[in-house]
């Protein structure tokens, strides 16, 4: 009878240790932020799943714009965001950020891409190699929907960040008697450049990734990222030119690809202090990573109209049981961290 008692002592002792084990942020309350561009809101999604099954008490994510999350990290007010675009964010840190802060994990290494793409059959029909072969009177006819003489490419709205770094490519290569740019709105612009690419008609348009563009023109098979005729910098991308050149982009025109715009890795950021007192979290950050591929399956949806935080959580349970046996190691993961 003692030897029984003894086992069942030492029973229940080893529950609440095994279910801490598995629950290693239990009582730990986290507040996360998310950037205010919603293509950026299913990894943040995923990211706050992940620690909720870690036990920690995860609030809300409160929505800022890149400067103010940055200062609003430093200061302990917040504890990590999904949406670091670097080394595009780094002129946004406030001083001595890495005091306070951390860039840890790699969400998309090389994801945060921004571009022209141009529709396959008409660059190897044309054999279409960079923004310099539309000069090209050919080339101008195919691409020209509205008869000015020009090809018609879907633009940045005014007022977007990228109207900037368009507006500089076509005078620095010479392109504004050549292609005319199309500046209304971004969403319309691109459906009608779709609908005519459905049509049989050529498509050429800036775009950036993630994002449900490239879900819906698929690089490598309906459209090609483009080269731009050799790197000439803006000011502002002067510090990061190494990274107007990129290898490994799949349905590149050539591999390097000069996409004139700088490419970014998509990283988690988060508090040092947030990182020191849960080494769980921090292994999480860490091996959490996501095809581009899917977020830009899951931008589509959104783009369709599924947009509501109900839908990203139903998006959310959708791709962890489709990606089980990576989810299950990434939890087992940050829990051997935290013993």
């Amino acid at each position: 009878m003692k030897r029984i008692l003894l086992v069942l002592l030492i029973l229940s002792l080893a529950v609440p240790a095994i279910a801490d084990q598995q629950k290693p942020g239990k009582g730990v309350e986290v507040q996360p932020a998310r950037a205010t561009w919603n293509t950026g809101y299913f990894q943040e999604a995923l990211v706050s799943a992940g620690l909720k099954e870690l036990g920690y008490d995860v609030q809300d994510p409160k929505e800022l714009t890149n400067p103010l999350f940055y200062q609003s990290l430093a200061l302990g007010d917040l504890d990590y965001w999904t949406n670091g675009w670097f080394p595009v964010h780094d002129g946004q840190l406030p001083r001595n950020f890495y005091e306070k802060g951390e860039k840890i994990g790699y969400v998309v290494k090389s994801g945060g891409l921004q571009g022209y793409l141009v529709s396959k059959r008409d660059v190897e029909k044309f054999n279409i190699k960079s923004l310099e072969d539309f000069k090209r009177p050919e080339v101008k006819e195919a691409f020209d929907a509205n008869g000015d003489g020009k090809a018609d490419l879907t633009a940045c709205p005014a007022g977007w960040g990228c109207e900037g770094t368009i507006a500089h490519h076509m005078e620095v290569y010479d392109l504004d008697d050549h292609i005319n740019l199309i500046k209304a709105s971004y969403a319309a612009s691109m459906a009608d450049a779709l609908a005519r690419y459905n049509s049989g008609k050529p498509a050429f348009f800036y775009t950036w990734a993630p994002n449900w563009t490239i879900f819906k023109f698929k690089p490598g098979e309906d459209v090609v990222w483009m080269n731009v005729p050799e790197i000439n910098p803006t000011e502002a991308q002067l510090p990061m030119v190494d990274r107007l050149t990129v290898s490994g982009i799949e349905g590149a025109v050539s591999d390097p690809v000069k996409l004139g715009f700088v490419v970014a890795d998509i990283r988690v950021v988060a508090n040092k202090e947030f990182l020191a007192a849960n080494p769980a979290a921090k292994e999480f950050f860490k091996v959490f990573t996501l095809p581009l591929a899917d977020i830009n399956a899951q931008n589509t949806l959104m783009q369709d109209g599924e947009k509501s935080e109900s839908d990203i959580e139903h998006h959310v349970k959708a791709w962890i049981t489709k990606n089980q046996a990576t989810w299950n190691g990434w939890l087992e993961a940050a829990r051997k961290a935290a013993i």
